[in-house]
């Protein structure tokens, strides 16, 4: 018998032996199903089927590797079939088990004397394409800062009901030992809040022959639809409106920013608005703890020069995060450039989870069944409640003079 039809016999083998382990799992299952346990003899056999597949798996190894040393014959992948089947994770797990293994197993392997030169990936029998791992995202991920500058919760519920201080009238004085009229009396006015959980969700349709021969694909879909949860969200707690399905945001429920009285500053710039804001959130007994700046604003601000050309405060050579008056600056393409947020955030906000960001894979969706599609479902579950719009001063540099909204000029 020539190598070539040597070869050939040894791989039919191997098919035949892998049939064979496959039928002495189908038995396998049926046995533990109605008796509840493998009778022995399908254990022995089995045992022996699967030496014998491995045997003949080393054989056709050994086959390939010497055709492939001498660089002739026909181009065949540099993993048999037996060890494709063998290394699947699933074979592995159901090997492990031995006569406790339940269940049905299914393992697609292309055939191993593939001729293709060409093919989607370029890859040949013996010369395999360098795969690099993961995805090239077309898009980079957006820096997403809002949610970790508020406290968080989380709630079982559909909505979120608190009391919220709307007044305080203090008439406590001075009074005598035994006064003759009553002692003054001080009012307190409340309001009830209620804020429905509101939920952010999409969807995108894969083939089921894509997620099943790709899992890093399934993942990345995952990680995408997570991304685009919290991409969605962070613009929601920053500035939603409150209507419709949107969350009533940051922006939305902030008190405006107006110049304390008593403070005069001579050609006001960004960096002098932000300080003013800080007082204004310090007036109203919440002290500031951040600043949230478009990145255009910030980058402004830190090229902010004196009449001879030298940096006001910022360091091109340091490497310390972005302060401001002592303070944190949160860096956000959610906040629109020209405007800003100064406030005591963990005071003044709550984000409460209802449901963290989950991801559904389903076929039960129209008609994806007959078309081998897949619907991958991402949501959450979430409301934001402002307990204090004093906290948070909203503002914008619109007004400023030209020179100084542009970091020019001192």
């Amino acid at each position: 018998m020539s190598t070539e039809n040597e070869y050939k016999q040894a791989v039919a083998d191997l098919k035949t032996a892998t049939d064979q382990v496959r039928q002495f799992a189908e038995t396998a299952k049926t046995e533990m199903k109605n008796l509840g346990e493998m009778t022995r003899e399908t254990k022995q056999s089995a045992d022996k089927a699967l030496t014998e597949m491995n045997a003949l798996a080393a054989r056709v190894t050994e086959m390939e590797q010497k055709g492939a040393r001498a660089g002739g014959g026909e181009q065949i992948e540099t993993r048999s079939l037996g060890q494709r089947f063998v290394a699947d994770d699933n074979i592995k797990a159901a090997m492990a088990e031995g006569d406790r293994w339940k269940g049905r197993l299914s393992v697609d392997l292309k055939s191993i004397t593939s001729g293709s030169t060409t093919g989607a990936s370029g890859t040949t029998g013996l010369v395999v394409a360098d795969r690099q791992p993961g995805i090239v995202q077309v898009v980079p991920n957006r820096q997403l800062v809002i949610r970790d500058l508020l406290m968080p919760g989380s709630t079982s519920s559909s909505a979120i009901d608190y009391v919220r201080e709307t007044g305080f009238t203090n008439n406590a004085a001075a009074v005598a030992e035994n006064p003759t009229t009553p002692k003054p009396q001080s009012d307190l006015t409340f309001d009830l809040q209620n804020l429905p959980v509101r939920t952010i969700a999409h969807w995108v349709l894969a083939s089921k022959q894509i997620l099943a021969d790709a899992p890093m694909l399934a993942s990345y879909i995952d990680g995408r639809l997570r991304y685009g949860l919290a991409f969605v969200e962070d613009t929601q707690l920053l500035s939603g409106d409150g209507t419709g399905q949107n969350l009533k945001g940051l922006m939305t429920q902030a008190t405006a920013y107006a110049q304390p009285a008593g403070v005069t500053v001579k050609n006001e710039t960004m960096i002098d608005r932000l300080r003013l804001a800080m007082l204004q959130s310090t007036l109203a007994l919440f002290p500031a703890t951040g600043h949230i700046l478009n990145p255009t604003d910030w980058a402004s601000i830190e090229l902010t020069k004196d009449g001879q050309q030298r940096y006001v405060f910022a360091n091109p050579t340091g490497v310390a995060g972005p302060v401001l008056w002592g303070l944190p600056v949160a860096q956000s393409l959610a906040m629109a450039a020209g405007g800003f947020m100064t406030g005591a955030f963990r005071y003044a906000a709550q984000i409460f989870d209802r449901e963290d960001a989950t991801v559904t894979i389903s076929t039960e969706d129209r008609d994806n069944f007959v078309k081998n599609m897949v619907t991958i479902l991402a949501e959450e579950r979430l409301a934001l409640a402002v307990y204090r719009p004093e906290a948070l001063i909203k503002g914008s540099f619109a007004d400023l003079t030209t020179t100084a909204a542009a970091g020019g000029g001192s």
